[in-house]
């Protein structure tokens, strides 16, 4: 008895795994309409991430219920239109921020956390509480300690690399909007870094990104960011040298029910 062939996948199929524009069809030469209007407000979307306020008060205020003491400081880039056309200016602090964050500098820290907009301070508005409400009892259970916590205004994620030179810290952990695209407009990535100084590169850094309502979860962030922050504090290094063995948290209960080691992602 011949064995049944697999039903072929349609494009409808593949259009319900992916927020991707796929098989959109044509009207004509042109896109369809309904096509070209959810493109045109997915752009805009975009375009409104980028340019939203950062709401530095709301964060400030946030931060301190969740018990964590805050700096505030702000990069050399003081108005969205710089932020955007020199992103140099984004990677340092303003005269002012490094003076208040050199009086707050002591004893070691292991770790600090930095908040800064990015290029989407929609993502950072929406989802930066909530992700450290997930992650803060993560980092009790391996006992680390949040040394430092600052809000950054016109923030690059190496702002972090000075902020963390200035307060001698082990570790940075920077939650920062990544770029919007046009399938997720308020994406939240976090970089870690270990032992963070001016000048560094991206491959000394650790990101776990694509946060947000329709990709990864908080709860499922904030077990990655944690292992990988854990991980790196124990064999001192972040970056290419350190890969993500974290595994998923379905995977761990489902192995702990079973007996079984869960295998580490690939």
């Amino acid at each position: 008895m011949k064995s049944r062939a697999p039903s072929p996948h349609s494009l409808r199929d593949l259009r319900d795994l992916t927020p991707a524009r796929v098989g959109l069809g044509l009207a004509g030469a042109s896109l369809p309409t309904k096509a070209l209007l959810e493109f045109t407000l997915d752009h805009a979307r975009a375009r409104d991430a980028v340019h939203a306020a950062f709401d530095v008060p709301a964060m400030l205020l946030g931060l301190g219920d969740l018990g964590l003491e805050v700096s505030n400081v702000s990069s050399e880039a003081h108005n969205r239109k710089d932020y955007l056309r020199r992103p140099d200016l984004g990677r340092m602090l303003d005269r002012d921020s490094k003076q208040l964050l050199a009086s707050h500098a002591g004893g070691p820290c292991r770790l600090a956390i930095v908040v800064g907009d990015g290029l989407s301070p929609a993502a950072v508005n929406a989802h930066a509480l909530a992700l450290l409400r997930s992650l803060i009892p993560q980092l009790a259970a391996d006992q680390i300690e949040i040394g430092h916590v600052v809000v950054a205004s016109g923030a690059r994620v190496a702002l972090g690399d000075e902020i963390g030179a200035i307060l001698g810290v082990r570790m940075m952990a920077m939650l920062i909007g990544e770029r919007p695209g046009l399938s997720a407009a308020d994406s939240l990535g976090v970089y870690l870094t270990f032992e963070p100084e001016v000048g560094l590169t991206d491959e000394r850094r650790n990101c776990v990104s694509n946060i947000h309502r329709a990709g990864l979860g908080y709860d499922e962030a904030a077990f990655r960011i944690a292992w990988l922050i854990r991980e790196g504090l124990a064999r001192e290094l972040t970056g290419v040298a350190l890969k993500d063995e974290s595994g998923s948290r379905t995977s761990r209960s489902l192995a702990a029910n079973s007996g079984q080691h869960p295998k580490s992602e690939t």
